[in-house]
């Protein structure tokens, strides 16, 4: 690739962001454009942060999802802190997931241990494991005694529990370094508060360059246009000329950020598998909790979804509603509750390659295997999959690029 070669993308999120420091790094111009006021304003910012290895997928045990997600999140520690330059160790969850199976749950305790065994033995034998936030060379599935389960939780809507070694890390420290980082690369124009309506190519078809038609009027023309949006990346692909096939999913969700006034040592749960809820505890302050079904605003299979009518009183409601939902289960949720300083409701889009509830077992989105890249000519569409495989996603289009 020619050193002035020009590149657009669209969207700055975690994507968007680590593929434009990337291919910066490279001498490459890029132009990144995003509606928000700054990169990380949306989903890349306010989600649980969990750094998947595939444990959460029990309701697909030919192990597809886990195959598609380990490497991604294997590589993510040591990509992250290339692309932001510092530790990435602040952030990272000090304790393994637990997970919890409800009894409502679409695969039984015994098929999750199962599954997770085969998902972990993965983990133990990949050559990166050693490299995931917590060394996972030596992970195991630790199935939770009776007396561990009872210390937990006395509902019998949990049958059974699992330590992993999956983690999560902080996305709000995450967002705070990429910022800088983007800043500090000359070669990234960052054109926020930009809505992108349309993508065309300039001239010579869809081999030659291309242009981007937003609200702030025509840029171009790019050598290429790497489309990395979560929100409206379907309907920009098809003004493009890429027309969607497939089945899809677009689903707006809100959970709980807080911050206690003390140190609250809780551990990090999944109950699993299905719609219900989960807790991180970043670093015994800094919070995330989530009931699913409180959370979904909308759950959309058109290619533009409507806008979320978020109300005062949804806003007002949904603390409570989570809090209660998960304390219901595991009683010390009330001491996150009864330290907390500050919270805020946020949330954002997520796109999935499938359709369905998540209380049916036979919902395509049990499955997560199915993302990835598609090129038409110099247009590239990117379906990030999961946050956690971001980084090695726009590792390996930077190198096909170049």
């Amino acid at each position: 690739m020619r050193k002035t070669s020009r590149i657009a993308i669209l969207g700055a999120g975690i994507m968007g962001c680590s593929t434009a420091i990337f291919l910066a790094r490279k001498g490459i111009e890029v132009s990144v454009f995003d509606m928000a006021e700054q990169p990380f304003s949306a989903a890349s910012r306010w989600n649980e942060g969990k750094i998947h290895l595939g444990c959460l997928y029990s309701a697909d045990p030919s192990l597809s999802t886990a195959d598609r997600v380990i490497p991604g999140g294997l590589k993510f520690r040591p990509l992250i802190e290339e692309l932001v330059g510092t530790s990435l160790a602040p952030a990272i969850t000090s304790e393994d997931d637990l997970y919890l199976c409800h009894r409502k749950s679409v695969t039984s305790a015994a098929e999750m241990k199962t599954y997770m065994e085969k998902v972990v033995e993965r983990v133990r034998n990949h050559p990166d494991a050693a490299q995931y936030l917590a060394d996972a060379s030596g992970s195991r599935v630790h199935p939770l005694s009776t007396s561990e389960l009872a210390g937990l939780t006395s509902s019998t809507d949990i049958v059974a529990g699992f330590r992993t070694p999956e983690r999560s890390v902080d996305t709000n420290w995450v967002a705070e370094r990429f910022i800088p980082a983007m800043d500090a690369e000359a070669s990234i124009q960052q054109f926020m508060k930009t809505r992108i309506t349309a993508v065309r190519p300039a001239k010579d078809g869809i081999d030659g360059k291309w242009e981007i038609e937003t609200s702030e009027g025509i840029f171009g023309p790019f050598d290429y246009v790497i489309n990395s949006l979560w929100q409206g990346r379907l309907a920009i692909d098809r003004t493009a000329g890429l027309e969607p096939t497939g089945v899809w999913s677009h689903r707006y969700r809100q959970s709980l950020f807080l911050r206690t006034k003390e140190p609250v040592h809780t551990p990090c749960v999944v109950i699993a598998t299905g719609p219900f809820g989960d807790i991180k505890n970043y670093n015994g302050r800094d919070f995330y909790l989530s009931w699913y079904s409180d959370g979904l605003r909308v759950d959309s299979s058109d290619i533009s979804p409507p806008e979320p009518h978020l109300t005062a009183q949804n806003l007002e409601n949904l603390p409570n509603s989570i809090f209660d939902h998960l304390q219901s289960l595991l009683p010390w949720v009330a001491q996150i509750r009864e330290q907390a300083e500050r919270s805020t409701i946020q949330g954002g889009w997520v796109f999935a390659v499938g359709q369905g509830v998540l209380s049916d077992r036979d919902s395509t989105l049990h499955s997560r295997s199915e993302y990835g890249i598609q090129r038409f000519g110099n247009y590239i569409s990117v379906d990030t999959g999961k946050y956690s495989t971001a980084p090695a996603m726009a590792r390996a289009l930077v190198e096909a690029i170049i």
